[in-house]
């Protein structure tokens, strides 16, 4: 396995502290107590600057970062690669997230919006990444660095104790892999289980199959609509991860309305997928993982008012 514990073990203690310890309380949610891990008070409002600091800081100045994203990586790579001065261009669906896009403008990173959803974004990134040899395409799932970031966040959980589930959502795979790395090296009998949409089904299959399988996305959970999962990224899902559960886009939007309700969190839909999937998972100790608060403008404001 060439996720490093020992590099999970580096970086709980140095990573830059405005992503690291995030808030993590016990909450009753779905009649049962639940340890909440909070990964959205942070200036990007998501769990990603923990493997996009982690990846830039061994970057040599010169080179250009190339990424392709829903928005959430984009804009977490943009932060890190503002920090470290350099310079990155990032790819984007048609159809991103305005609120997203609008943060990955303000950390200064070159904009590129172009094809029709996620896997035409990175088909473009891909195309423009081969045009120059200073330019380094980095994606999301298939680095170990990211991975090792976001195992941070299995380090931070286990300091509360004995956990029988951790309950994470499923995107292009890093922050799984790298939780569920930790967490099976020092508590085995701890299941690590992912959660994907109803509507991108892409990772369960590959899971199952062990290598990728394409499936359409037609869900609103922008952050887990992955449609064309990374070789590499599966290879480690199959080897750590005990299983994977489908929620659909209601139960997504109800739990984001048990998240500010019963937390006092907002999250996007990709966000509250851990919460949607509680009832489909069992244990009498379950962490989850509240990954991303950047919902579309007016989403949450119709999710209260439903």
């Amino acid at each position: 396995m060439d996720l490093r514990l020992d590099q999970i073990e580096r970086l709980s203690h140095t990573l830059d502290p405005t992503f690291r310890d995030s808030p993590q309380f016990t909450a009753e949610l779905a009649g049962r107590p639940v340890l909440v891990k909070i990964e959205t008070m942070n200036p990007l409002h998501c769990f990603k600057g923990r493997g996009a600091t982690a990846f830039t800081a061994g970057l040599a100045p010169g080179v250009t970062v190339v990424v392709a994203s829903s928005g959430n990586f984009g804009q977490a790579m943009a932060y890190a690669c503002n920090r470290k001065e350099i310079a990155i261009e990032v790819f984007l669906p048609e159809n991103v997230n305005p609120a997203k896009l609008a943060a990955i403008r303000s950390f200064g990173a070159g904009v590129h919006v172009s094809g029709v959803d996620g896997d035409a974004a990175k088909q473009h990134a891909s195309a423009y990444a081969a045009e120059r040899s200073d330019r380094l395409l980095v994606r999301d799932g298939d680095e170990s660095l990211i991975a090792e970031g976001a195992g941070t966040i299995g380090v931070e959980l286990l300091r509360a104790g004995p956990l029988d589930t951790v309950v994470v959502p499923v995107g292009d795979g890093a922050l799984i892999n790298g939780i569920a790395r930790w967490i099976k090296a020092h508590s085995p009998s701890t299941r690590v289980v992912g959660v994907g949409s109803t509507g991108a089904q892409a990772m369960l299959h590959s899971w199952r199959a062990g290598e990728p399988v394409r499936r359409p996305v037609t869900t609103i959970a922008d952050g887990i609509a992955i449609g064309s999962p990374l070789p590499e990224s599966v290879r480690w899902m199959r080897k750590l991860v005990d299983d994977i559960v489908l929620v659909d886009d209601s139960a997504l939007l109800a739990a984001m309305g048990t998240a500010l309700r019963g937390v006092g969190v907002r999250l996007e839909p990709a966000g509250a997928a851990g919460l949607a999937a509680l009832g489909q998972v069992p244990g009498d100790r379950v962490a989850v993982v509240l990954t991303g608060g950047n919902p579309r403008p007016g989403q949450l404001e119709a999710v209260m008012a439903a």
